[in-house]
C-alpha cells in the first residue's frame, strides 16, 4: 500500500488498538445483517411481493455472502489495510481511493440522520409530548462520549444492542413455531405453514411484486459490509473475520427468512397491515401484554445501534482517508487510547446538522438524501467486487497464499456485478427511489471536481 504521510512521522506511527474481541466482531456482524427494517418495514414487504418475498431475501443473502467474501480476501491478503480505502487506493488509485471514501462516509452518515430521526419518532410513542429532535440530539452525545472513551466500549455497546434483536427475533421464532404446530386459532384462522401457498400461491402478485421487493430487500442488509471496517481493530483477524463472515448464510436464515416464515404462516400474507409491525400483531396474538412496547423498544435500540455504527465507521473512515492525504491532515491523530476523535467530532457535527436539517424540514431533502445513499451503497459493494478481480489478476502469489478464498471465481464476481446492475434497474421502476438515480451523478461529479482542484493545489 503506498504510504505518503512520510513528512509526519508522529502520525505515521500512530496505530489504530485491537481492541474488539471475537465476541464483539461476531454480533457487529449479526447486527450489520439485521436491520430496523425487519421489526417495522417487513409488513410492507411481504405486502410487496406475498410469500415470495423469502425467495428475495434468500437470493439477496447469498450475493450479499459472496460480497462478503471477497472483501474478506482482500483483507486478510494484507494485514496493512484498515478499511477498504486502503485496497482501493492500492488496486484502483487515488482518484478512487478519495471518491470510495468519502462517498462511504456519506452512506453512513446520512444513516446516522435516519436513525437519530427514528430514536425521537420511538421514543415519543412514549414521551409524545418531547419534540422529536431532543431524543436525537441526547443520543447522538452519549454515543460521541462511548466512542471516544475506547473501542472496547464501542465494541461492548453493539454487543448489546445487536443480542436485543437477536433475542426478540429468536422469541418470536420460537412462539411462531409454538403457534404454528399446536394449530394456534388467530382471527385470520388457523396458524399452519399451509398459509404461505393457499392464499394465491408463492408469487401471489406475479413476477412483477417479487422483482420490485428487492428494492427493500437489498437495503435491509445495508451495512453488513462494517465487519469489513473494524479489521484494524480486531484482535487476530485472521481468525476472527472469516467466522463472522462464514456465518452469515446461517443469520440470514434463521433471523430474515426463518422470521418471515413463521409471520406468513401465523398470519396469511394478504391479511398483514403492511402499516404495523407484524412482530407486535404476533406478541398481541399470544397475549404477551405491552407487546407493542416492547417492539418499540426493540426498534429504538436497533435504531441506536446503526447510529452507534455510523458514528465509528464514518470517523475510522475519515481516519483512513487523513492518513492517505485526502482528508486535513489533523483526522488522522489518536488520542493516547488510539481513538480517532478529531475525526469522530468532525463526522458528529456533520450528523448534528443533518438532525437540524431534518427538523426544519422534515420531507423532500431527507427522503433524496437517503435515497442517494443507498445507490452509494450500491456502488460500494461492487467497487469491492472489482478490487478483488483486480488483486486476482495482479497478485496471483498473494491470492495463492489466501487462506480464506472467495468460492468459484471469476464466476462470482460477474454474478455479483449482473445482481447490482438489476437492482438498479429495479430502483429506476419504482418512483420513489427513480430520482436517486439522477441524483447520484450529482454526487460523484462533485467528488471528481474537489479531487481534481485539491491535487491541482498541491502540485
Amino acid at each position: 500500500m503506498t504510504d505518503d504521510m512520510t513528512q509526519d512521522p508522529n502520525i505515521n506511527q500512530q496505530k489504530l488498538s485491537r481492541g474488539l474481541k471475537n465476541r464483539h466482531i461476531q454480533l457487529i456482524a449479526i447486527g450489520g445483517a439485521i436491520g430496523t427494517g425487519l421489526f417495522l418495514g417487513s409488513g410492507k414487504s411481504i405486502h410487496f411481493a406475498g410469500p415470495s418475498i423469502l425467495f428475495a431475501y434468500m437470493i439477496t443473502g447469498i450475493i450479499c455472502f459472496l460480497i462478503m467474501r471477497s472483501l474478506g480476501e482482500l483483507l486478510l491478503s494484507n494485514l496493512n489495510y484498515h478499511s477498504f480505502v486502503d485496497f482501493v487506493q492500492d488496486y484502483l488509485g487515488d482518484m478512487a481511493a478519495f471518491i470510495t471514501g468519502w462517498t462511504y462516509w456519506f452512506c453512513w452518515i446520512s444513516i446516522a440522520m435516519a436513525d437519530l430521526t427514528a430514536v425521537g419518532l420511538y421514543t415519543q410513542y412514549w414521551l409524545p409530548g418531547v419534540p422529536q429532535w431532543v431524543p436525537g440530539l441526547i443520543a447522538l452525545i452519549i454515543l460521541l462520549i462511548m466512542n471516544l472513551a475506547t473501542v472496547k466500549l464501542f465494541g461492548e455497546l453493539e454487543f448489546w444492542f445487536a443480542l436485543i434483536k437477536v433475542i426478540a427475533i429468536l422469541a418470536l421464532i420460537v412462539i411462531g413455531l409454538f403457534m404454528i404446530f399446536k394449530g394456534f386459532s388467530t382471527s385470520s384462522g388457523v396458524s399452519s405453514f399451509s398459509n404461505l401457498w393457499s392464499h394465491g400461491g408463492m408469487f401471489p402478485n406475479g413476477i412483477h411484486g417479487f422483482i420490485l421487493s428487492f428494492q427493500m430487500v437489498v437495503f435491509a442488509f445495508v451495512g453488513i459490509e462494517l465487519v469489513g471496517l473494524t479489521a484494524g481493530e480486531t484482535e487476530n483477524p485472521e481468525k476472527v473475520i472469516p467466522k463472522a463472515i462464514n456465518n452469515i448464510p446461517v443469520r440470514v436464515l434463521l433471523f430474515y427468512i426463518g422470521a418471515l416464515l413463521v409471520i406468513m404462516s401465523i398470519y396469511p400474507w394478504d391479511v398483514i397491515n403492511p402499516s404495523e409491525s407484524p412482530f407486535v400483531q404476533v406478541f398481541i396474538a399470544v397475549g404477551i401484554v405491552g407487546a407493542a412496547s416492547i417492539i418499540n423498544f426493540v426498534v429504538l435500540t436497533s435504531a441506536a445501534s446503526a447510529c452507534n455504527s455510523a458514528v465509528f465507521s464514518t470517523s475510522r473512515m475519515v481516519y483512513s482517508l487523513a492518513k492517505d492525504k485526502n482528508a486535513p491532515e489533523s483526522m488522522a491523530k489518536l488520542t493516547p487510547r488510539k481513538v480517532p476523535r478529531n475525526a469522530l467530532f468532525f463526522s458528529a457535527i456533520v450528523i448534528l446538522i443533518g438532525v437540524t436539517l431534518n427538523y426544519i424540514m422534515p420531507e423532500g431533502v431527507f427522503t433524496l438524501i437517503t435515497s442517494i445513499s443507498t445507490v452509494c451503497f450500491i456502488y460500494i459493494w461492487g467497487i469491492t467486487v472489482i478490487c478483488h478481480m483486480k488483486y486476482r489478476k495482479t497478485r496471483p502469489e498473494l491470492a495463492k497464499a489466501n487462506k480464506f478464498k472467495l468460492p468459484l471465481y471469476p464466476f462470482t464476481n460477474y454474478l455479483i456485478l449482473a445482481f447490482l446492475a438489476f437492482v438498479l434497474v429495479v430502483l429506476a421502476l419504482a418512483q420513489d427511489t427513480r430520482v436517486s438515480l439522477f441524483v447520484t451523478p450529482v454526487w460523484f461529479i462533485l467528488l471528481i471536481v474537489i479531487y481534481k482542484v485539491r491535487k491541482a493545489k498541491h502540485q
